[in-house]
């Protein structure tokens, strides 16, 4: 059974993609929010609140959609491009779903470090991107705190973190997917944690491959597509197979995702040519209750982000009919490029 704060945040969600009866409500609210809003901008950008500079340039990957976007992918695949252009990234990360060290001091993600001490996102990038990670809700400490133990790294980028004023910042990347925009109004009318034309260096879109631009994005977007081309065993990772394959084998195939946009996972499977299941979970979902107990399904495929902490479930991570299916973020390599420009001070127009 959904719980209260599962069903209010459906209703929510389907609500703010257009303006009805339940968004015009809400709309009184959010001209409080965004006067609030504008205020705190304005005492960043007159002086009366201090932004702090690092040594290195800062990149910051964010949304003003609330929820998931597929920021995760983004920031593994911009570690990626600096790294091959022969920068030495690290990341700062809010560390969401850390239960024993929920951001209160900055903590570096290390080799066996889990979600429950680091959240299960910045552990997915450290493993996947091979780079220096902390964690922290001030985002200020964590970036110095990456930088003591780290002194070669030059350049940081920031998972998420688009509203921390005080982190000065060099690049911003804000990343939106198939939704857009959604009815276009703030929190708690709309889906927007800022104005949607909030100035920002770079933006990105999240799309199923093939997709037109959703309403309400620039001209000049950037197109990312993730996809997936094979999963693994979660017991037995060794074992893998192309998706197409595991489309042909006999069975009922389910698909789980505990992450912020469930559907955009679905989709990507369904480009593979997949039937299946959906299974929706909470983002961040602890696996603490085991979803699949009741599940007749002969597959079960899950994303990265739910195998990190199902690996660490004994029930689940010998489950045989867990596959892993890892996503690769596909964008245009010029974006890698004009980041780099802005971050030595060039000009990008």
């Amino acid at each position: 059974m959904a719980s209260a704060a599962t069903t209010l945040e459906t209703v929510l969600s389907r609500a703010w993609l257009r303006r009805g009866l339940l968004a015009y409500a809400l709309w009184p609210p959010s001209q409080l929010f965004g006067g609030l809003l504008a205020l705190r901008r304005a005492l960043y950008r007159y002086g009366w609140l201090a932004s702090v500079y690092l040594p290195v340039p800062v990149i910051i990957v964010g949304n003003v959609f609330v929820g998931g976007t597929g920021k995760t992918p983004l920031t593994i695949w911009l570690v990626e491009a600096l790294r091959r252009a022969g920068r030495a990234p690290g990341v700062i990360s809010r560390g969401y779903g850390a239960l024993e060290n929920p951001g209160a001091t900055p903590c570096l993600v290390l080799p066996d470090s889990t979600p429950q001490q680091v959240g299960d996102e910045p552990l997915l990038i450290a493993r996947r991107a091979q780079c220096p990670v902390v964690v922290g809700r001030d985002r200020v400490a964590a970036a110095q705190a990456l930088l003591a133990v780290h002194p070669e790294l030059d350049c940081i980028v920031c998972d998420d973190g688009l509203q921390h004023y005080r982190l000065a910042r060099d690049v911003e990347i804000i990343l939106f997917d198939g939704r857009g925009v959604g009815n276009g109004w703030l929190l708690p009318a709309g889906p927007l944690r800022e104005p949607a034309a909030r100035r920002r260096d770079f933006t990105v879109v999240n799309l199923v491959d093939g997709t037109d631009l959703p309403a309400g994005m620039p001209t000049d977007a950037y197109r990312m597509v993730l996809a997936g081309a094979a999963a693994q065993r979660l017991c037995d990772p060794s074992q893998q197979l192309p998706l197409h394959e595991l489309a042909m084998l006999p069975g009922k195939i389910m698909a789980a995702a505990g992450i912020g946009n469930p559907a955009r996972f679905f989709a990507t499977l369904r480009q593979a040519g997949l039937v299946f299941e959906e299974l929706p979970l909470p983002d961040h979902y602890d696996f603490a209750v085991n979803p699949f107990d009741n599940s007749a399904a002969d597959i079960i495929l899950i994303t990265e982000k739910d195998a990190v902490k199902c690996a660490l479930v004994t029930e689940l991570k010998n489950d045989p009919r867990l596959w892993v299916v890892p996503v690769t973020a596909y964008l245009d390599g010029a974006l890698a490029q004009r980041i780099l420009e802005k971050c030595r001070g060039q000009s990008i127009t």
